[in-house]
């Protein structure tokens, strides 16, 4: 009876490698429930079987670059989850967040079994998220954002308050949250030298500096805790 659930755990430990750029064996026995000992055989036993696994000494374990492993199969619940992550972003108000997520969750569907795609049809048809929130106005501009903020790239915007009034200032992003369907950007202000929240569908115009800046190695719990009276009063999102 053991060999079936440490099959299951090999290839959960596969898609972990495969999708994060390092794993720990102390994070892997965690999420398994299991001794890191147990991991160390586990990686031992990828390894034999030809996985290319990479050790990073006092850091963990990542997979060869450019190494793929076939497409893993969805379970039912999997697909399901995915069905109702799908209708709910549907509703999102930033229309690239909706646009590219369409196309990667296309992608994915083209994995799953004959029954499986019937299955997630009929749910698909069968979910509805209803919408409290139909007035607040739209942005397009999130994944831009992401992709800013992830390659450590300066944005320069031109942001509008609550009180209609216009600004144009350079912004280093830092992390992104949402609340009731309305994305905000917490980012580092070069005008006001200071954090500061935005509403991004107060944002009227983003361009790409292409200049990067220091990553400011901070933590988002970390964040909060020093900024923290810039998230609790919803009116420092538009007067910036």
């Amino acid at each position: 009876m053991e060999e079936k659930p440490r099959l299951s755990r090999l290839t959960a430990i596969l898609t972990q490698l495969q999708s994060s750029r390092i794993v720990t064996a102390k994070t892997l026995a965690e999420k398994h429930n299991v001794s890191i000992r147990t991991i160390y055989r586990d990686i031992r036993t990828l390894e034999k079987s030809g996985v290319p696994i990479v050790t990073e000494e006092g850091k963990g374990y990542s997979m060869m670059e450019g190494y793929q492993l076939p497409p893993v199969m969805f379970t039912e619940d999997e697909a399901n989850a995915l069905i109702t992550a799908e209708q709910l972003v549907l509703k999102n108000k930033d229309a690239s967040f909706v646009q590219y997520y369409t196309e990667a969750i296309l992608k994915i569907k083209a994995l799953l079994k004959g029954s499986q795609k019937d299955k997630a049809s009929l749910l698909k048809d069968r979910i509805y998220f209803t919408d409290n929130f139909s007035r607040q106005t739209t942005s397009s501009y999130l994944m831009r954002i992401q992709s800013a903020l992830t390659n450590f790239q300066v944005l320069n915007i031109e942001y509008l308050s609550l009180e209609n009034k216009s600004t144009n200032r350079d912004i280093e992003p830092f992390a992104l949250y949402s609340t009731q369907e309305k994305w905000l950007l917490i980012a580092y202000c070069r005008l006001r030298k200071a954090f500061r929240v935005f509403r991004i569908d107060h944002i009227q115009k983003v361009t790409n500096t292409y200049e990067e800046f220091e990553s400011h190695n901070m933590t988002l719990e970390e964040y909060y805790k020093s900024y923290d009276r810039y998230n609790e009063n919803d009116s420092h999102y538009g007067n910036q």
